[in-house]
This record gives structure tokens, C-alpha cells and sequence, in this order.
């Protein structure tokens, strides 16, 4: 559901790339390659960096974001890093969507490579509230200061981030070549998507990695773009201004490259979901994004100096797409993120009908108590396959009740 601010922060972020010409990402001891391990929640990946050899924090890898940025104001100011200048974003009406701040010359560093000399965008508040619906603490988000410096390949399943320097890269045999395109910082390739027997496009897509979704379609970028008759209203992800409303159906194919992916899930999100003139114009020169949730199907390397991308599919390449089967979307809390609440109700959905409510906090799922599960966990059991069984013990004012059903597919 996670959509990264890499979309919704452009309009800030252009302005200060005037700073960022003489970034200063190197990979440590004079070499040229260098292995990171990752984390991957909600499709997102996620690494530890240091600020200014101080704080250490985890940051989103984004290939949507061009400068980097800090989403908890509350650790530069425990290094009293100066703010060299504010930012404000409005939205309708002149109400205030977002404050930020920028900070200049800080470090930031990675396992094996030393940063030193970025601009950082600093979130007057978590505006996106990352780390409840991740599960996890994540501080900040990285993105093309990588990828212009570094071949970065990605390897999802084991857990991995290669970045090696150009001159070191070497294609790989067994995979797939994609063109792409470079502009404004963000990567961008075409794409053939048939979205029923009657409307098929060569789709211009942002390839996202800070987007957990799998595919999302902008109705209005093409007339061929239509929403599926079986489709499901939904929350698609958060913004500056809240949640981004939408609906997400199943189109036939997508391809990319000799791969072809059968009866994925999209988003479309609604004509008024995008919270500002100045925001909404960032999606007309493309048709959608591609995302985490079909990216995570593959290793991918990115080369953005020779404007390529490479895939080849892992194990989970034909893993069926399911879209939210019980219809609870849950958000973890407390200061160990170990209290996990139904933030949301899907109407009509399994849950609806059984009677679950926001606000109700899980104490256990299939006989697990939420003690010993992360949010990533409860999510899987929660979205495994339509058919499963669900006993769902939950707190409501002060009393426990338990909630029996089977996981539903709707779309």
C-alpha cells in the first residue's frame, strides 16, 4: 500500500539538484564493487545508513527519489544540523500539506561506502508514517545519488544489494535487457500491457522501487487505459495530504522483455487522488509505475549510465497476485512496533462481513500471539491464498473476541 514519497516530493527535491551535481558516494578502500545486505518489507527495500557518522538508521532504496531525505526531523536536530532553508507545499485552498528543511553537507554512510557532501530533505513531521504501516523503523529514503554513482544489482530473495562501479560491470548471461530511459533522475521503460481483449497499450511506466504495489494505470494519461469490470474501491497508498483513494483490478498481461506476467493486480487511482495542481501534473508525460510487488519477482540490475535495466526471474516469478483477501489492512504501533491495529475495514469485504472493526487490536492469529510476529508476517498469513483459515483473536474496549472466516478473493 506504501507509495513512496519519491512521487510526491519532485517538486521539492528539483529545486535543490542544483546542490547535488558533486554527490559524493564511494565505495570504501579504493574498490569497486561492494555486497549490502537488505531488507525487504511490503516489496520496499531497506538499508542501514549512518548520519554523519552518528545516528545509525534505516533508509528506503527509491529509484523514484532524486535527493535524499530524512522523514524524522528528530535526528538532525540531535546533531543540530543547520537548516540552510524551509519549504512549504499547499494544497487546495492554500491548506498546508507539508513543511521541510534542508541540510547541506552531511554524510551519509552504508555498509562499504562513505558518502560525504549531500543535500538532505528533512520532514518537519512523518507525514507518511512509514514505519507503522512497514512494521519496521525506517528513517529515511535514498535514490538516484545511488544510482547515478553505482550498477546496483538487487537480489530479493537473498537479501542482497551489489553496487559496483561501471567500469566493473559486466552483463550478465541468463538476462533479460531492458531499455529505459532517463529523465528528470527517474528511470523509465515502455512496456506492452494488455488490459483486456479490447484495450492493449505500449505503456510508458516509472520503474519504481519505492512503490510497494505491483502496477498502477493513470485513466487519464491514455483512453486505451480502463478500468477492469471487476474491480475492488481502495485505499492505494498514502501521500503529503493522507490516503490516495483508487480502485485495483486485474488486467490480463503485462510484459516485459521476453517475460511475460499473466493476471497481475493494478491500482487506478480516482481523478481527484493527487492533492494539488502542482502535484498532479507530475503524472501526465506517463501511463503509470511499475513497483516492488512485481520487481520482487526478479534480481534486477540498474544501469542508469547506460540507461538498461537486466531481470531474471526467481522462484517467485509465477507466484499467483492477490489482492488484500481478508480486507483488513493493519498498522503497527508502540515504540517496539509491537502492537498491531485494523487501521481499516475494506467495506463488503470478509472481515466486514464478520464483523471486524478499525480500531481492534490483534492479540493473536491462527493460535500465534502477535509477540512473536513481525507486521510483514501477519500481513502473509493474512493475504497467503484464497480458501485459507483465519481465527483472529482481537481486543475491542477492553474485551477479547475471537473472528473466524476464510480468506476471500474478490477480484
Amino acid at each position: 500500500m506504501i507509495r513512496a514519497i519519491g512521487f510526491l516530493l519532485c517538486i521539492i527535491s528539483s529545486s535543490l539538484w542544483a546542490q547535488n551535481q558533486n554527490l559524493g558516494f564511494h565505495i570504501a578502500d579504493g574498490k569497486k564493487k561492494v555486497q549490502i545486505p537488505i531488507e525487504v518489507h511490503n516489496n520496499l527495500i531497506v538499508v542501514r545508513v549512518i548520519l554523519n557518522d552518528a545516528i545509525p538508521l534505516k533508509f528506503i532504496i527509491d529509484t523514484g527519489v532524486r535527493t535524499a531525505i530524512l522523514t524524522q526531523k528528530s535526528f538532525s536536530d540531535i546533531l543540530q544540523l543547520p537548516y540552510s532553508r524551509k519549504y512549504t507545499i499547499s494544497g487546495p485552498g492554500g491548506e498546508k500539506l507539508i513543511d521541510a528543511y534542508v541540510a547541506n553537507n552531511v554524510s551519509l554512510t552504508l555498509p562499504g561506502v562513505t558518502g560525504k557532501g549531500h543535500a538532505l530533505l528533512v520532514l518537519e513531521e512523518d507525514y507518511l508514517e512509514l514505519r507503522n504501516h512497514l512494521g519496521t523503523d525506517v528513517h529515511g529514503i535514498l535514490g538516484y545519488e545511488l544510482f547515478s554513482r553505482f550498477i546496483i544489482e538487487v537480489d530479493y530473495q537473498k537479501k542482497f544489494m551489489t553496487l559496483m562501479t561501471p567500469d566493473k560491470f559486466r552483463q550478465k548471461k541468463k538476462y533479460e535487457v531492458i531499455p529505459i530511459r532517463i529523465q528528470d533522475t527517474k528511470p523509465y521503460l515502455l512496456a506492452p500491457i494488455n488490459i483486456n481483449s479490447e484495450h492493449a497499450l505500449n505503456a510508458k511506466l516509472l520503474v519504481d522501487t519505492g512503490a510497494s504495489h505491483g502496477l498502477m494505470l493513470e485513466p487519464e494519461s491514455d483512453s486505451r487505459i480502463h478500468l477492469p469490470e471487476r474491480n475492488i474501491p481502495n485505499i492505494i497508498g498514502r501521500g503529503l495530504g493522507g490516503e490516495i483513494t483508487g480502485k485495483t483490478g486485474r488486467i490480463e498481461s503485462l510484459e516485459l522483455g521476453n517475460y511475460i506476467i499473466e493476471k497481475p493486480l493494478a491500482n487506478f487511482p480516482d481523478s481527484n487522488a493527487y492533492f494539488s495542481d502542482s502535484l498532479k501534473y507530475l503524472a501526465i508525460d506517463r501511463n503509470g509505475t511499475l513497483g516492488g510487488e512485481i520487481l520482487s519477482r526478479f534480481t534486477v540490475i540498474f544501469n542508469f549510465p547506460q540507461e538498461k535495466i537486466y531481470l531474471k526471474k526467481n522462484s517467485d516469478f509465477k507466484k499467483a497476485f492477490y489482492f488484500n483477501l481478508s480486507g483488513l489492512t493493519i498498522r503497527a504501533k508502540g515504540s517496539s512496533l509491537n502492537v498491531f491495529e485494523i487501521a481499516d475495514v475494506r467495506a463488503n469485504s470478509i472481515a466486514d462481513k464478520v464483523g471486524l472493526q478499525r480500531g481492534d487490536l490483534i492479540a493473536s492469529i491462527n493460535s500465534y500471539s502477535v509477540k512473536d510476529l513481525y507486521l510483514n508476517q501477519i500481513n502473509g498469513l493474512l493475504n497467503s491464498k484464497p480458501g485459507r483459515k483465519i481465527r483472529l483473536e482481537v481486543r475491542r474496549s477492553g474485551q477479547l473476541k475471537i473472528f473466524e472466516f476464510r480468506l476471500e478473493d474478490q477480484i
